[in-house]
């Protein structure tokens, strides 16, 4: 048995692959304007709402969807959650100094 990781990129661009590891509401904007997503068919409220409130749950959805668990979906999950967990050590760490005073 062995495992292979392969960086494979089939519909999304390596570009937004990459990009949307720093940035990715605006990797999202870009890509829907260069519009490759209709393969995906994402259409109505949701996309919309994912985009805006959780871009990096959608990011993660569309690579699901593109090329399944692959080592950029991996990646990409872990640096969400890296995100999540600093930012909610630094909003406990803010809720800790504002009780102080």
């Amino acid at each position: 048995m062995s495992f292979q990781f392969l960086l494979v990129v089939h519909i999304l661009p390596l570009w937004f692959l990459v990009f949307a590891l720093f940035l990715p509401r605006i990797a999202l904007l870009l890509l829907w304007l260069d519009s490759p997503l209709k393969p995906f068919r994402l259409h109505g409220f949701v996309p919309l709402v994912f985009a805006i409130f959780l871009p990096r749950i959608l990011v993660l959805y569309l690579i699901y969807l593109d090329q399944g668990i692959s080592l950029w979906f991996l990646i990409h999950l872990v640096a969400a959650l890296m995100v999540w967990t600093g930012s909610s050590r630094y909003s406990s760490r803010r809720r800790r100094h504002r009780d102080r005073y």
